[in-house]
């Protein structure tokens, strides 16, 4: 079937909305997705026909909900390629995924001397547990930098493996640049040298289809479900099974424990080892929801409509006078995040302009202070696309650029 944007965009009712009297522009979905009326109504019949607290109850409530929560983990499973579904880690978010990997992987392995690698272009959710623990464990933090094209620098990685990386932790795609890094390659340099790999697909899992066996022999993958169309506080870690048998629990209570006595208790098997507590069940149906409705889809199609955009919009962007695109110039192999700065304009009154005009933009630091600091830049705008815009909506947002010159430098532009 044909994508068709148009009939994608009757799905989602905030799209609808007016913003000051203006058609909504949402070009935010870096920070999170729009969600579609299919995933707001599963989780609704969840909450209104079987919600119960899953794995506690012998009772048909019980019984369904547990069903259902557990059924999401082959979703996710065959969405990344995986067929163990003993690897599927239902998490609060890629935050917490990492976190889990980092504190209880990392206080195990990682001893003093040794290298953890991460890149320049990392949020701060894959940059600081990895930064906190080198300090802790008098490790070598190695940052490997980008280039004058917004890439890793070639160099900087060959110099981040010539010692004795024990950890390469790195984004699949910017949130802030829009690049997409060579997955499959970085990887293999790895485990060449024999490090743990970690990668951080939040940006990229909405974006393109993703299978485990085409990023290399990666050991952990953390994504979140906001950032696919479901809903917050929900994610996913990926890891193989011999080395989450390996780790200690990251938290405990709840069905994480197997048995309790008086001074040693036993821990449940993966993967509810790693799911402390009462599970955001309601939340994990609602990823599931998602994930169906990417692929009723077909993440092929939304990958090449998304393509069409990103050339579109780089376009358009480099055609506009004072402009300057934080990020590769070429629409290949990069993603839908676009971070600029225009000439005389702070990004955070550029934001308030547009706001204005019905268009939802981010300004700031975007979680990744040290690229920020690299750059010497303060802050950018960033616009960040996905399969529900439109050409017509870039187009906005160029004319709005254009008129936010005039209203700000007057005859200086």
């Amino acid at each position: 079937m044909k994508f068709n944007v148009s009939k994608v965009r009757e799905d989602f009712p905030i799209l609808s909305t007016q913003v000051r009297d203006q058609p909504l522009v949402y070009l935010d979905s870096a920070a999170t997705s729009q969600k579609p009326q299919f995933v707001l109504d599963v989780m609704n019949e969840a909450y209104q026909q079987y919600h119960a607290n899953v794995h506690r109850g012998a009772y048909w409530l019980s019984q369904v909900s547990t069903e259902k929560y557990e059924g999401v983990r082959e979703k996710v499973a065959k969405f990344i390629g995986v067929k163990n579904t003993k690897e599927i880690i239902f998490t609060r978010g890629t935050t917490e995924s990492i976190n889990i990997v980092c504190s209880s992987w990392g206080q195990e392995n990682i001893q003093e001397g040794d290298d953890i690698v991460i890149t320049r272009m990392e949020h701060h959710s894959n940059f600081v547990p990895w930064q906190q623990l080198a300090k802790e464990k008098k490790a070598n933090l190695k940052i490997i930098e980008i280039n004058q094209d917004y890439k890793l620098d070639l160099e900087s990685v060959q110099k981040a493996f010539s010692g004795n990386p024990k950890v390469f932790a790195f984004t699949m795609m910017s949130n802030v640049l829009g690049t997409l890094n060579p997955v499959m390659e970085l990887t293999k340099m790895a485990k060449d040298k024999g490090a743990m790999v970690l990668i951080d697909a939040a940006q990229s899992v909405s974006q393109m289809p993703i299978s485990i066996d085409e990023l290399g022999p990666v050991d952990f993958i953390a994504f979140s479900a906001h950032k696919m169309c479901g809903p917050t506080g929900v994610g996913v870690l990926w890891g193989k099974e011999a080395l989450l048998n390996q780790m200690k629990p990251y938290q405990f209570g709840g069905d994480m424990i197997s048995r309790v006595q008086d001074h040693q208790t036993s821990w449940n098997e993966l993967p509810w080892k790693f799911e402390a507590g009462t599970p955001n069940f309601v939340g994990v149906i609602g990823m599931g929801a998602a994930i169906d409705y990417l692929q009723s889809i077909g993440m092929d199609q939304i990958h090449q409509y998304e393509q069409k955009l990103i050339d579109y919009t780089v376009n358009e962007m480099l055609n506009v006078s004072g402009l300057k695109l934080i990020g590769p110039k070429s629409p290949h192999n990069r993603g839908t995040a676009f971070s600029f700065t225009l000439e005389g304009i702070h990004p955070h009154d550029l934001a308030t302009f547009l706001d204005v005009k019905g268009i939802s933009i981010r300004a700031g630091h975007h979680c990744a202070m040290p690229l920020m600091d690299k750059l010497q830049i303060v802050a950018t705008t960033r616009a960040s696309l996905l399969f529900y815009n439109t050409k017509e909506e870039v187009d906005l947002l160029i004319q709005s650029l254009n008129e936010a010159k005039k209203y700000f430098l007057g005859g200086q532009k």
